[in-house]
């Protein structure tokens, strides 16, 4: 008698599911390892990058829109091993996030090799979308850094 024990993937969870939590995130609304994943992220006016960035117009630098995608990137990618961001491809920042909007950040796995995953993201604030990525090459975190031993 044989049976195979799967794992099931987490879609649109059902009221009472247990969504795993990925950090930076406020919610997570999806989450399928290997092929896409949808986030929230709230957007604090206390975040201290506000205070430099800019005062008296606050907006929340790119880098930091970008490390949520990458982030929300590797809890996809799966947990099975470490991942670290290799490289950015066609990134656009359309529109400014500020404080007290809401993210919400979609990734889908667009490739995928032994030692690399490449992923398309989107963020989004109200339905328009404020920075899209066309490609996010996450890389196996064992895998050693090129020119290195």
């Amino acid at each position: 008698m044989s049976t195979s024990l799967s794992t099931p993937s987490l879609s649109t969870p059902s009221p009472g599911a247990v969504v795993p939590a990925v950090q930076g995130f406020d919610r997570i609304e999806e989450l399928v390892p290997g092929e896409r994943g949808v986030g929230v992220r709230n957007v604090p006016a206390t975040l201290p990058a506000f205070d430099h960035h800019f005062p008296r117009h606050p907006i929340l630098p790119g880098v930091l829109l970008l490390e949520s995608m990458a982030t929300l990137g590797k809890a996809v990618a799966g947990s099975e091993r470490g991942w670290r961001l290799a490289g950015v491809r066609g990134v656009r920042f359309k529109h400014f996030v500020g404080p007290g909007d809401q993210v919400r950040i979609t990734v889908e796995v667009i490739g995928r090799t032994e030692h690399s995953t490449d992923v398309r993201a989107t963020a989004e604030v109200e339905g328009r979308v404020v920075a899209a990525a066309r490609v996010l090459t996450l890389v196996s975190a064992e895998k050693p850094w090129e020119g290195t031993a």
